[in-house]
């Protein structure tokens, strides 16, 4: 079965290089994306084959997120938190903890379900997730790649261990990562950040990414909550901790935030070969600061740490909060918004290939060319551009319209599964 796009202006996610013409698709993992100089005629097509118009469009490689929550989705408009936070451990402690101590089976179903439509429709098709519900740990992560998988969606899971709620989901933390990677599933050994997480269970958790051939994927001094109590609890610094354990030895290791970090640390972070993945709303919505991730090499990707599903949105902002904090040009925030490719290539995960496309409905006033894609992609691009979404060879959104569920039924599941989660919150408060 082969999916055939005429008329299409391919830009190449990597040279930027444009070439106008026929691309053909073929399915699957190890699908592929060739130029086949003419269409095949009418009677020559084969049983499943499909043509595509794009009508000059421009198309080219589809988006991924380097870090997300999806337990956050059923969040919005839920009801105030007994107390206002008044700093950031207060936001955890009285919105994110409340909530994901609540869920249970169908609201992760739900939650990866509506999750996975809103980044298909925004033209991602490869989420990097890091997910908590510490009261329905077991069997939450092969829910949560079921349901991108039904929607057309590749990814890397995990599930963020931590202390914070004693032995047993401590516990039961570690037991469902293993079993999920010993299943064949590609993902990482989580953890929620080192203010939650001891020594006995960060030697645990290495050893068990060790085990199982991948990295460590953590938050790290999002606020500077995180270093103080480190150096109270340790005598050291975060990253240095984290070095000392092991954890940033790995290739396949992701840094969420790093924003509070001394110069050694940031030295440490760029000798070794973690990643570090950047979520600009997210620290401006918690009032966390930001940070210059030119100072931690190129090893840099761009997540969305739950606050919503679109990637276009989020290069967005770091292009503009970088004007401040690190001098950023659009060349190079692109290159770091790509830099998740690279990551996802590396880990050895399938599902991020050619055969991932966006057909884009750019009506751009001026011309789109090799030397000013950057210009456009920060200055132009939205993520209403995004008309049909191809994931790994099969079509998954067609002009605007999510082709593998029916949108209204999750939409309607997760408002059903929303309200449970909400009255969970009233009455316990």
């Amino acid at each position: 079965m082969t999916l055939y796009l005429k008329d299409a202006r391919y830009l190449d996610a990597e040279t930027l290089e444009i070439r106008e013409g026929i691309l053909a698709v073929t399915p699957g993992p190890a699908g592929e994306l060739t130029f086949p100089d003419t269409l095949p005629g009418a009677d020559s097509l084969q049983p499943g084959d499909r043509v595509i118009d794009c009508r000059g469009r421009l198309v080219t490689k589809s988006f991924a997120c380097g870090h997300h929550h999806i337990y956050s989705t059923l969040a919005r408009g839920m009801p105030a938190p007994p107390k206002i936070p008044t700093n950031f451990v207060e936001v955890l402690e009285y919105i994110w903890w409340r909530l994901d101590k609540r869920l249970d089976r169908d609201m992760i179903e739900a939650s990866a379900l509506t999750a996975a439509v809103h980044m298909a429709k925004h033209g991602v098709t490869f989420c990097i997730d890091h997910h908590a519900s510490p009261f329905a740990i077991d069997g939450a992560l092969e829910t949560i790649a079921r349901s991108f998988e039904k929607v057309g969606l590749a990814h890397l899971l995990c599930y963020e261990i931590s202390c914070r709620d004693g032995d047993g989901p401590r516990k039961a933390g570690l037991a469902e990562t293993d079993a999920y990677l010993s299943s064949g599933r590609k993902g990482h050994v989580g953890l929620h950040a080192s203010f939650t997480v001891d020594d006995g269970l960060l030697k645990a958790a290495v050893d068990l990414a060790a085990k199982h051939g991948t990295g460590i994927h953590i938050h790290v001094a999002e606020d500077a909550a995180d270093q103080e109590h480190c150096l109270e609890t340790y005598g050291k610094r975060v990253v240095q901790r984290l070095s000392d354990a092991g954890a940033l030895d790995s290739p396949h290791t992701i840094l969420a935030h790093c924003i509070h970090l001394s110069e050694e640390e940031k030295a440490l972070v760029r000798q070794s070969p973690a990643w570090v993945v950047q979520n600009t709303e997210s620290n401006l919505n918690n009032n966390v600061g930001g940070a210059n991730y030119r100072e931690l090499g190129e090893r840099v990707m761009l997540g969305t740490d739950g606050m919503h599903s679109d990637m276009l949105r989020s290069a967005k902002a770091a292009y503009l909060i970088g004007q401040g904090t690190e001098g950023i040009s659009p060349d190079q925030l692109y290159r770091r918004f790509r830099a998740v490719h690279t990551f996802v290539h590396g880990m050895g995960a399938q599902g991020d290939g050619d055969n991932n496309l966006v057909i884009l409905d750019y009506d751009s006033p001026t011309d789109v060319t090799p030397e000013n894609f950057p210009g456009h992609f920060v200055y132009g691009l939205e993520s209403g551009h995004v008309a049909t979404v191809i994931a790994q060879g099969r079509v998954i959104v067609e002009e605007g319209r999510v082709t593998t569920v029916d949108e209204g039924e999750v939409l309607a599941f997760a408002r059903q599964q929303a309200r449970r989660l909400w009255d969970k919150l009233r009455v316990n408060g």
